[in-house]
């Protein structure tokens, strides 16, 4: 690696607003707040919704499905 040229790399604090806090590096270099992490978002507490995303992939097809039809 070329010297002088790579930004300052600290170690800085991360807040949650859950409440937990963890350090990582970071070259904004200054303690950071943030809205959600691994301890609270849904996706990794287990607590995620599905959507009913089948409902919508048929009434595309309903509105839609005529148009992109091949014709023999």
């Amino acid at each position: 690696m070329k010297a002088d040229i790579h930004p300052n790399y600290p170690e800085v604090a991360v807040t949650c607003s859950c409440g937990n806090k963890f350090e990582t590096r970071s070259t904004f270099g200054k303690a950071l707040a943030i809205d959600v992490c691994n301890e609270c978002h849904p996706f990794y507490t287990g607590k995620q919704k599905t959507l009913d995303t089948g409902g919508r992939v048929q009434k595309f097809a309903d509105r839609f499905g005529a148009f992109g039809a091949k014709k023999a």
